[in-house]
């Protein structure tokens, strides 16, 4: 997929997100979202327990530095021209697999209806999208991460996730090249 001249002014390494907010621009997902937290502090993404706090922070990091970076197309496309076309679906399973067993330890302890209690936090708005590719995307059998497959469950049940899926927005590719390593 080519990146547009426009959208890498936004973001110079042309990768999604990009948050436009009048003159600020925020191209990154963990960014985006402690900006959000800070101009929406009524609205909060972190739980008051300091604890449950850290591991907001540190399910986050994981997915976003051991798990999302796995579903970019252009890192598909380098993993297929370096191990090969036939292999690349294993070697992302198998990291993919790490970052949820990892995961799983985790947020064991502090799950409750949604990854860290009964609210919906930053680890969660994590999680979602990664997981959700992680099974359309990589065909990852979550029954192995009861934690994880029981969350992801309950965000299915919320209209704001349900319109967060990737098809759903309004420049998803109708030919489902999202799901196929060109995103």
């Amino acid at each position: 997929m080519r990146v547009s001249v426009e959208y890498l002014k936004l973001n110079p390494l042309g990768y999604v997100p990009a948050l436009v907010d009048g003159e600020t621009v925020i191209a990154d997902s963990f960014a985006i979202i402690l900006y959000l937290e800070e101009k929406y502090p009524q609205q909060t993404l972190l739980p008051r327990d300091l604890q449950r706090r850290a591991i907001n922070y540190q399910a986050a990091n994981i997915v976003s530095a051991y798990i999302q970076p796995l579903h970019n197309g252009a890192v598909l496309k380098y993993i297929d021209e370096k191990v090969g076309p036939n292999e690349t679906n294993s070697w992302v399973q198998n990291h993919l697999l790490k970052g949820f067993e990892a995961l799983e330890k985790l947020l064991k302890d502090y799950a409750g209806k949604y990854a860290t209690g009964n609210e919906v936090y930053m680890a969660d708005l994590f999680l979602a999208p990664q997981i959700y590719g992680a099974i359309k995307r990589f065909e990852i059998d979550m029954n192995q991460f009861p934690t994880l497959l029981r969350v992801f469950e309950a965000y299915q049940e919320l209209p704001a996730f349900q319109n967060a899926m990737p098809e759903k927005q309004p420049d998803a590719q109708a030919d489902s090249r999202i799901f196929q390593g060109d995103s």
